[in-house]
C-alpha cells in the first residue's frame, strides 16, 4: 500500500509542478473545445456565449486550457485543484474505486460530475457556472487522455523516461533538454505535446481536418458516465501498446499513436457537446 500512496502523491506533485505533467497540450484541449462547439444546439451555443462573455477568447476552445494555465495565473488554486485532472486505479487492472481512488471527490471522474451539476443549475451564480463550464471543457479532455486514467505506479508515465528523436522543438520551458534533435522527456509528455504537435497543423486546420471525419466518432453509445470514459482510457494503455518496449523513440512512434490520440480528441469533443446540449439545450427563462 505504501508504494501506491507514494505513486498517487507523486502524480499530484508532478501535476502541480511541471508543465510536462499536464494532459494534452494547449492544442489538444483547444481541439476538443473547437470541435465540440461546432456541434452545439442553438440554445446551448447561446448559453455558452452568455456564460463566457468577457473572457479574452469567449469560445470553448478559448477557455479549454484555463485549468492548466492556472499553474501560472493562480498557483494556489491550481495546487488545490491539481488532483482533479486524473484518476489512478490503485488496485490495478483499471478497476477504479471512487472511495479508494477518488477521496473527497478529488479526481477527474468526480469533478466532471460536480462541475456538470453546477453548470446545469441555473440558480447558481453566473461566475460559478462560468468556471464550471471552463473546468468541464478541460476535464472531459483530460479523462480521454490515456495517461490520465491508468493503473501503473509511474505517475501517468511521468516516471517513464524517454529519449525522443524529433524535429518538433519543445515548448520554451524544456528547451535545455533538446540537444541535436533529441529530446529528453517522459512518456506523459510525448502524449501531452509531441503526438499532436508533430502533425504541424494550426488549430483551425486541425479542427477542420478532424471534424471532416464521420460524426459521431465511434459506433459506441455516448457512454455518458465519466467512469466509463476513464476505463476506456485505462484499457487502451495495454490494448494499444502505449508503453513502448524501450526508452528510445522517434517519429515512428508519434505517427503510430496519432490516430488513437485523434480518436480520443474527437470522442471527448462528441461527449462534451452531448453534455452541453443536454444541460444547456433548453432556453433559460
Amino acid at each position: 500500500m505504501r508504494r501506491i500512496r507514494v505513486s498517487t502523491l507523486l502524480f499530484a506533485a508532478l501535476l502541480a509542478a511541471s508543465p510536462a505533467a499536464l494532459a494534452w497540450s494547449a492544442l489538444g484541449h483547444r481541439l476538443v473545445g473547437a470541435i465540440a462547439e461546432r456541434h452545439l444546439s442553438p440554445a446551448a451555443e447561446a448559453e455558452v456565449r452568455e456564460l463566457l462573455a468577457g473572457e479574452p477568447d469567449p469560445t470553448l476552445a478559448g477557455v479549454a486550457y484555463w485549468a492548466d494555465a492556472m499553474r501560472n495565473s493562480d498557483p494556489a488554486w491550481f495546487k488545490a485543484t491539481s488532483r482533479w485532472h486524473y484518476i489512478n486505479a490503485q488496485g490495478g487492472g483499471c478497476g477504479f474505486d471512487l472511495i479508494r481512488d477518488c477521496p473527497d471527490g478529488n479526481c477527474v471522474v468526480a469533478q466532471i460530475e460536480r462541475q456538470r451539476a453546477i453548470l446545469a443549475d441555473r440558480t447558481q451564480p453566473r461566475e460559478a457556472r462560468r468556471d464550471a463550464l471552463k473546468f468541464l471543457v478541460h476535464f472531459v479532455g483530460d479523462v480521454h487522455q490515456p495517461m490520465h486514467a491508468g493503473d501503473r505506479t509511474d505517475a501517468g508515465g511521468n516516471g517513464y523516461q524517454i529519449s525522443l528523436a524529433t524535429a518538433l522543438e519543445p515548448e520554451a520551458y524544456a528547451k535545455d533538454k533538446y540537444v541535436d534533435g533529441v529530446m529528453g522527456t517522459n512518456l506523459h509528455s510525448v502524449w501531452d505535446y509531441y503526438i499532436l504537435g508533430a502533425r504541424g497543423l494550426s488549430l483551425p486546420q486541425y479542427t477542420q481536418k478532424l471534424d471532416a471525419l464521420p460524426w459521431p466518432p465511434s459506433n459506441e453509445g455516448t457512454l455518458s458516465a465519466p467512469m466509463a470514459w476513464a476505463k476506456e482510457s485505462c484499457r487502451l494503455i495495454e490494448a494499444r501498446h502505449i508503453y513502448p518496449d524501450g526508452h528510445k523513440l522517434d517519429d515512428g512512434y508519434l505517427d503510430a499513436m496519432r490516430p488513437l490520440a485523434e480518436q480520443r480528441i474527437r470522442q471527448a469533443a462528441w461527449r462534451l457537446a452531448d453534455i452541453l446540449n443536454a444541460d444547456l439545450g433548453t432556453p433559460s427563462h
